[in-house]
Order: C-alpha cells, then sequence, then structure tokens
C-alpha cells in the first residue's frame, strides 16, 4: 500500500467519533430507573435488545392482561440492536443458501415464515408508530470478481428450478452499474422485498416506547446476576432487588447465558463500521443509487453498505474479529487499524467519492453460532425459554424468535416450534485453545479462498462437510 494512498484514506477518518452513529442522537429516550426491592409477574424478560422488546411487546399483544417485566443490563438497544447495519431481512436462516444447505426439506416454510415475519415488522411499525427511518428497499448482492458472477448467476439458476427466486433478479455488469455505480460491480443478484432498511437504535427506542404504552415494566441498569428456580416458578437477582416470575424469556445473545450449558453455543465476534457525512446532491449522484437498496458483496470476508435517511453512507464489514476466551469488553468497540482498512475498501469501491469523511467509526459483538443462524431451547422444565446466535441477521429475525420463545413457554405446538431448525440446536465451539484455534485457521482459510478465486482449501471442505463455520 502506497504511503500517499494510505494518508489519504486515514485523513478521510481524522474527525470520525469513535461512536456509534445511530446512538450519538438526541432523541434518544432517557432510561428507566433500575430496580430496587422486588417485583413478581407472570413473563420476565431478560435483555433490552430487539429479542426482549419484541418477546415483551408481543405477549402484551397476545394477552394485553399478561403481567410483564423487561430487565435490561445497560440502556434498551446499547449493544447489538443499536450498532449493527440496520439491514432487516426476511431470512431466517442467515440467507438462503445456509437454509438450503441446513434444512433443504423446509425451505419453502422457512422462506413463508420469514417472509411473513418481514411484513409483520412493517405492520407493527404502522400500528406502534415507530419512527425508526423503515424502507423497504430491497438489497443487491454484488459481485466484485468474474468467479463470483459465475457463482451468482449458477445460485440464480438454482433458487429458479428450487421455485425460491420469486422477487430476485439477475444483474449482469451493465444493470448492476445502472442500479449503483461502482467500477468493481461485475454482476448482481437482487431481492426486491425481502429486506428493509431500518434506523437500528430509533427501531429498539421505538419498540421500548411501545411496550411501555401497553404496560410493560421496564427496568435499565439492572443486570440479571443469576437464574434459580422458585416454587413453581423462577427468581432472578439483580444487584438491589429480586424478580419472581411464572416464566422466563432470556434474550441476552452475546452475554453470558443465564442457563449456563447454552454458553458454548455462542462466540463473540467483532464487526467494525463507518459512516460518512451526508453526500451532497452531486455526490449521490456519481454513484446513481436511487432505489436506495441495502447493498452486500458476495467474498467471505464481506462489506456491507447502505445510504442513511440523510444520505450518509454506512460502509461495514470484512473483519470479524475473535478475541482468546471469547471476551466481551468495551475496549474492542474501537479497532483503528480495521477502521483504516475499510476507508481503503470504501473509497477503492466509490473512487468518485474521494474527499468524503467520515464522521463516525465504531464497533460491536455479534453472537456467532456454528450454523450462521439462531437456536431456540428451554430449561427448568420448560419455565426458561431463549434464543440466540443470530449471526448478525437479527434486526429481523429476532421478531421470529420472540414468537418461538412465547410458544416454547406457552407449551403450544406450532408451525414454528415444528421446524427442525426450531427442534434441533447446532455444534456447540470447543473450549479454548482449541476454539481460537479453530476459527483463526477458518478466518485465514477464508481469506485464501478470496485471494484463490473462491477455491476452498481441505480445512474449509471439511468444516462444510460437518456443517461448521464462522461468520460475522
Amino acid at each position: 500500500m502506497a504511503p500517499s494512498a494510505m494518508t489519504r484514506w486515514t485523513t478521510s477518518l481524522s474527525e470520525a467519533r469513535p461512536v456509534p452513529f445511530w446512538l450519538d442522537d438526541p432523541g434518544k429516550p432517557h432510561p428507566e430507573p433500575a430496580l430496587t426491592g422486588a417485583e413478581t409477574c407472570d413473563l420476565l424478560v431478560v435483555g433490552g435488545g430487539y429479542s426482549g422488546l419484541w418477546t415483551a411487546l408481543i405477549a402484551k399483544e397476545r394477552d394485553p392482561q399478561r403481567d410483564v417485566v423487561l430487565l435490561e443490563g445497560r440502556e434498551a438497544g446499547w449493544a447489538a440492536s443499536g450498532r449493527n447495519g440496520g439491514f432487516c431481512a426476511a431470512s431466517l436462516t442467515h440467507g438462503l443458501a445456509n437454509g438450503v444447505a441446513r434444512w433443504p426439506d423446509e425451505i419453502h416454510k422457512l422462506q413463508e415464515l420469514g417472509a411473513r415475519n418481514l411484513d409483520e415488522i412493517e405492520k407493527a411499525v404502522a400500528r406502534h408508530s415507530l419512527d425508526c427511518d423503515f424502507e423497504r428497499t430491497g438489497e443487491i448482492d454484488v459481485a466484485t470478481e468474474t468467479y463470483q458472477a459465475f457463482e451468482l448467476r449458477d445460485w440464480y439458476e438454482e433458487t429458479v428450478r428450487r421455485g425460491l427466486a420469486e422477487d430476485t433478479e439477475f444483474l449482469d455488469a451493465e444493470a448492476v452499474r445502472e442500479q449503483v455505480d461502482s467500477p468493481t460491480f461485475v454482476a448482481g443478484l437482487y431481492d426486491r422485498r425481502g429486506v428493509a432498511l431500518v434506523h437500528p437504535a430509533k427501531l429498539a427506542w421505538g419498540l421500548k416506547r411501545a411496550c411501555l404504552r401497553l404496560g410493560v415494566r421496564i427496568y435499565e441498569h439492572t443486570p440479571a446476576l443469576t437464574l434459580k428456580p422458585y416454587g413453581a416458578g423462577m427468581a432472578v437477582r439483580t444487584p438491589y432487588g429480586r424478580v419472581r416470575a411464572r416464566r422466563v424469556a432470556l434474550g441476552t445473545n452475546i452475554f453470558p447465558n443465564l442457563v449456563k450449558r447454552v454458553r458454548s453455543y455462542t462466540v463473540p465476534v467483532y464487526d467494525y463500521a463507518l459512516m460518512t457525512e451526508p453526500l451532497s446532491p452531486d455526490r449521490l449522484a456519481s454513484i446513481g443509487w436511487n432505489e436506495r437498496q441495502g447493498l452486500g458483496d458476495s467474498a467471505n470476508q464481506f462489506h456491507y453498505f447502505r445510504l442513511s435517511a440523510d444520505n450518509r453512507i454506512l460502509w461495514g464489514g470484512y473483519d470479524a474479529i475473535y478475541s482468546y476466551g471469547g471476551r466481551v469488553r468495551a475496549e474492542y468497540d474501537d479497532r483503528p487499524e480495521t477502521y483504516a482498512k475499510l476507508a481503503g475498501h470504501f473509497f477503492g469501491c466509490f473512487p468518485q467519492l474521494e474527499g468524503v469523511r467520515f464522521t463516525h467509526a465504531w464497533g460491536g459483538a455479534i453472537d456467532t453460532c456454528s450454523r450462521f443462524s439462531a437456536f431456540f431451547g428451554t430449561a427448568y422444565q420448560e419455565r426458561v425459554a431463549y434464543a440466540a446466535g443470530y449471526t448478525g441477521l437479527g434486526v429481523g429475525a429476532t421478531r421470529f424468535g420472540a414468537e418461538v420463545m412465547l410458544d416454547l413457554l406457552a407449551g403450544e405446538r406450532t408451525e414454528r416450534t415444528e421446524l427442525e431448525m426450531v427442534r434441533k440446536k447446532p455444534l456447540p465451539f470447543p473450549p479454548e485453545p482449541f476454539a481460537w484455534t479453530g476459527i483463526a485457521l477458518t478466518k485465514w482459510s477464508l481469506a485464501r479462498a478470496d485471494a484463490h478465486d473462491g477455491r476452498r482449501n481441505l480445512w474449509l471442505k471439511t468444516m462444510d462437510r460437518l456443517g461448521l463455520g464462522f461468520d460475522s
């Protein structure tokens, strides 16, 4: 990398604040008071991200008389729910390809449930007046190498054969650049209906307000410390109090699960993003992007990018950082070496935007599991339910997970609980040092595949056969 190029790219970061753009908002709501003393309720929800907020909201919509309490260790939406790219996808399986590979016999049902789930999110945005910049834009997966273009076309033809290509279109180089003009784009696969874009923090804050309006009692700055049986229900201890509940739903994702045997199924992966200043009309015109679709490239080490409501570009992804021991620490949220790398990639994709500056640069942890998509279960004689492992596509799928948890706690057999995806779990990650070694080898192999026309080495082929992987 030429020093002059590095200077140019890093100069674009000179005024970037190391805080998430979405959370840096004057409309951020004040936190609810912490719990002090004792509480009782029908349903206790632990976690104030999307998973917990959707669970509490849907529980009250199903039964307005149900007494619901939600505990959040910090503030609603402060973790992954307020830091992500805001891609609200219909997919419940971390993309169609992953779903076909793992649940081929159920994929049509999973696609149907995912489409219905996204429609229900759109309805909830309207019903509860969630001011979250919801746009049903769709998404284009773009190829930036010739081999990726062939792979995209082959995959599109396979989805057509399987009857899974509704509202999807293959774009050649000319067609994709008519949508968004980057000299690096050589093909694209355009899903016109399966993705919406949102302001992720505003979605979380809107869900919080909706829960409060429906009577959910929310306590923030109240971490749940222990979970134990208590009579016919459960008891959760907090720093200044306790909650006794008939049923408990755990939506803590990257944070240590109160059901200890679940912890080995996920590892925290740190993902990073940049946000530009608002683009001028001339700069925006230089790249087109009139339909405002979400975009992601087709490499193993992929980027995701999108426009905000005020025409900034969010540019994230590529690095997926796992720290030895699976530690989650605040200092990992800031990684200048990744920001510099992302800035260089950004101007490689959009050279016509040279001179644009970044205003925010941030990171955060994602809970990933070995099958890349959420898993579910119960504990303590079905008095406790959990969902975790969304692997970066939880903006939409967490609502589905909330319904699964509520079904499980009710002891109901539904079309959701009958799914193999719900009934079976992924393989857990091994203990250290094996987890770190395996993840490091996988990351090296994925980078090598990207540099060698997508050719997967023996390690990746073995992981594929075992149904294992590492992703963000």
